[in-house]
C-alpha cells in the first residue's frame, strides 16, 4: 500500500486526501449495487405496521444509532437497540409487526448473530447490512443490503473507516427512499423538528407573531397628517393603518411615506394623511405561515404588513422585527 506523501504535501495532508478519496470511492461504488434487494427492503418496511429496530455493535452500532434517528425524523418510526442489550432483555421491545435492520461489516458479530433466531421466532422481518454477502448474518436475513468496500481508509486496512462511511450512506439512501415512498413533506419534517429553524418557519403562523388589533396604531381617512404621526410614534411600529369605520384598511402610512412627503415639501400641520399614505396596502391573513409573510415583505421590500380577516377587517399587523424575534428570519 503506497503511503508516500504527494509532492509538496506533508504526510498528514497526503493521508487525509487518501482517506477522503477511498471513502468517496466506497460510497460511489454502492450506487451500482442498488437494485432488487434494496427495493425489497423498502417494501418490507412499508408493508409492516410496527416499527423499525436498528441494531449493531461497535462502530456499526454507532452507524445503526444514526440510521434509527434519520428514519425516525423522516417519517419511519424507528429506534436503536444495542445488540448486546437485546440479548439481555431489550429484545422484548420487538413485536411481530416490526422490522429489524442489523448492521455488521463482517456479518459475523456474535452479539448480533445471537439475537437473529429470537428475531425470527418473534415473527419480525430481518434486513441485514454487511460487507460480506456470504456471511451468516447476510444469509439468514430476509433481505441483505451489500455495503462491501474494496478497502478501509485506515493505512493498516483495519480500523472501520470506509466501511462505516458506506454503511452510513446506504442507510441514508434507505431512509430517503422511504421518505419519498411515504410522501413525506417538509411540513412533516418540521413537526419532527419543532425546535429547529425549519420548524419555526413551517409551523409558525402569522397569528403567532403579529401585534393584535388593539396594539396597531390607526387613524381615519379624514385625519390630519399630524394625527397620523402621533399615532405612529405611540404605536412603535413605524407605521399607522388608515381604516374606515368598519376597520377595513384604506391605506398605510409609514416612516418611509413620511420621508417622501417631507422631500416633496409637504406641510405636516395642514396636510391630510390620505394625501401621503400608500393606498391599497398589501395584507395577509392570520392563518398564513409566518414564512409566507417574510417572503412577501422581502420581495416587496417593506417592513410592515397589515393582517386582515376574511371580511377584510384589520386584526393585527407585523413588522420584520416581529419575525426576527420569532426567529422566522
Amino acid at each position: 500500500m503506497d503511503s508516500t506523501p504527494e509532492t509538496g504535501d506533508s504526510r498528514a495532508v497526503a493521508l487525509a486526501r487518501r482517506v477522503l478519496r477511498i471513502e468517496a470511492d466506497a460510497v460511489a461504488a454502492l450506487a451500482d449495487r442498488i437494485g432488487a434487494d434494496f427495493e425489497r427492503a423498502v417494501d418490507i418496511i412499508r408493508q409492516r405496521h410496527g416499527r423499525v429496530i436498528v441494531t449493531g455493535i461497535g462502530k456499526s452500532g454507532h452507524i445503526a444509532r444514526k440510521l434509527a434517528a434519520t428514519l425516525a425524523s423522516t417519517g419511519t418510526p424507528a429506534y436503536f437497540v444495542h445488540a448486546a442489550e437485546a440479548a439481555h432483555g431489550d429484545l422484548g421491545m420487538i413485536t411481530p409487526e416490526d422490522v429489524v435492520i442489523a448492521l455488521s461489516n463482517s456479518g459475523t458479530s456474535e452479539e448480533v448473530l445471537t439475537i437473529v433466531p429470537l428475531v425470527k421466532r418473534q415473527g419480525a422481518r430481518l434486513i441485514s447490512m454487511t460487507g460480506r454477502p456470504e456471511s451468516p448474518l447476510a444469509v439468514q436475513a430476509d433481505v441483505h443490503l451489500d455495503a462491501a468496500v474494496a478497502e478501509e481508509a485506515c493505512p493498516l486496512n483495519l480500523a472501520p473507516t470506509a466501511s462505516t462511511t458506506a454503511a452510513l450512506a446506504l442507510g441514508d439512501a434507505l431512509a430517503v427512499a422511504l421518505l419519498d415512498a411515504r410522501g413525506f413533506a417538509a411540513e412533516d419534517f418540521a413537526r419532527s423538528h419543532p425546535g429547529g429553524a425549519l420548524g419555526r418557519r413551517l409551523l409558525t403562523h402569522v397569528a403567532d407573531v403579529m401585534r393584535p388589533a388593539d396594539a396597531v396604531p390607526r387613524v381615519r381617512p379624514d385625519a390630519l397628517l399630524s394625527s397620523a404621526l402621533l399615532a405612529m410614534t405611540a404605536g412603535g411600529m413605524g407605521m399607522t393603518a388608515i381604516v374606515d369605520s368598519d376597520d377595513r384598511p384604506q391605506g398605510i402610512f409609514t416612516d418611509g411615506d413620511l420621508r417622501r412627503a417631507l422631500e416633496k415639501g409637504c406641510d405636516v400641520r395642514s396636510a391630510h394623511v390620505t394625501a401621503v399614505m400608500s393606498h391599497n396596502p398589501r395584507n395577509i391573513g392570520p392563518q398564513a405561515l409566518a414564512a409566507e409573510a417574510a417572503e412577501v415583505m422581502e420581495r416587496l421590500r417593506i417592513s410592515q404588513l397589515l393582517v386582515v380577516d376574511g371580511d377584510n377587517r384589520l386584526v393585527g399587523a407585523l413588522t420584520t422585527h416581529d419575525l426576527m424575534r420569532a426567529k422566522v428570519i
